[in-house]
């Protein structure tokens, strides 16, 4: 476990015991949460899954949905919720949002039947590429070609690394050094070192969307769904800020002219790649605005203020981590106490 894990485990534990964030919820929820969910399938027993906390089961994403309501919040569309914002007006329920990225199979196989079951409307962000089968699943390309191997053999921005990947553990501990090593970098490089392993480990990348992500017919069939919106995730799933800032037009305007005629309506919401501060800025926010989106969610980790109104193309939501699949884990994180003491008290947070 890392020491930022190992913390977030211990803030969770320690807000559960001493119910503050009970008590400060009413000054630190907002007006609501954007939700973050990626894969939703049955539980796997494995001994080696570092993207495991991208996974929940279906029961999980029920019980997480149940619970949304049961702390009095209205599950809306993210039209409305903006409507909301728009509006100023006072509201007795906070709304939330269910967003899931990517376009995963599993979000129609087990996902979908939930949320049509428990009638809550969701966006779906699709990344073009997945569909057309161009774009790279690189941290699912990095994860089975470090299980396929006993030892990690690659250089990195000319220095040689040679890590040993016998069992569970040092499979763990390589992954996790290559993965912040290469994210570090320039994203050409981490695309070529992963594709380098993948040869060398016999790793079909084409194939590992191809089982993972729904082709367009199934993306077609899931926007037909009424409680459905299908928002951009871009064409290749770049990290922006890494890239120029022609790469960046071309993904935001591409991912939504793909999509708008592929499924002939209007895609008015983006969802950036990976999200985090280093993934998206100030730049992508005024370009995803200039080509006529009207909401871009990050993964920035916060909830919703009146102040946000200002900043819709910059919107933090909350990941519904694998790792954590509690519900009291889940209150802590609603209640917004543990963003207000992240943030130290900004309400927004976009630089």
């Amino acid at each position: 476990m890392t020491m930022r894990q190992s913390l977030i485990r211990a803030g969770f534990g320690m807000m559960g015991a001493t119910r503050l964030h009970r008590v400060a919820a009413p000054l630190t929820r907002g007006m609501g949460v954007i939700l973050m969910f990626h894969h939703v399938q049955p539980a796997k027993a494995r001994s080696f899954s570092p993207n495991g906390l991208l996974e929940i089961t279906p029961s999980f994403l029920e019980a997480t949905i149940n619970r949304v309501r049961q702390l009095g919040y209205d599950i809306t569309t993210l039209d409305e919720a903006l409507g909301h914002l728009r509006s100023r007006q006072a509201r007795k329920k906070p709304f939330a949002v269910l967003t899931f990225d990517d376009g995963f199979r599993d979000n129609r196989d087990w996902a979908l039947p939930v949320l049509d079951r428990l009638r809550a409307p969701a966006v779906f962000y699709v990344t073009t590429g997945f569909a057309d089968r161009t774009a790279r699943l690189w941290w699912v390309e990095l994860e089975e070609a470090v299980r396929r191997t006993g030892r990690v053999r690659i250089a990195i921005g000319g220095e040689r690394h040679d890590l040993p990947a016998g069992d569970a553990d040092e499979k763990l501990a390589a992954f996790k050094f290559l993965y912040w090593r290469l994210r570090d970098g320039p994203e050409e490089e981490l695309l070529d070192r992963i594709a380098e392993l993948c040869a060398n480990h016999g790793v079909d990348g084409r194939t590992i969307v191809a089982e993972r992500c729904l082709d367009w017919a199934g993306i077609e069939a899931v926007a037909q769904h009424p409680l459905i919106t299908v928002g951009a995730h871009t064409i290749s799933h770049p990290r922006l800020a890494k890239r120029s800032e022609a790469v960046v037009r071309a993904e935001l305007a591409g991912s939504k002219a793909i999509l708008e005629s592929r499924l002939g309506r209007s895609v008015r919401h983006l969802a950036y790649p990976v999200g985090d501060r280093t993934s998206a800025g100030q730049r992508e926010f005024e370009i995803a605005k200039e080509l006529g989106y009207v909401s871009g969610v990050t993964t920035r980790p916060g909830v919703i203020f009146q102040q946000h109104e200002q900043h819709l193309l910059a919107l933090p939501r909350l990941s519904i981590n694998g790792d954590h699949q509690s519900l009291g884990n889940l209150d802590v994180l609603m209640s917004g106490a543990a963003f207000a003491l992240w943030n130290k008290g900004r309400r927004v947070n976009v630089t």
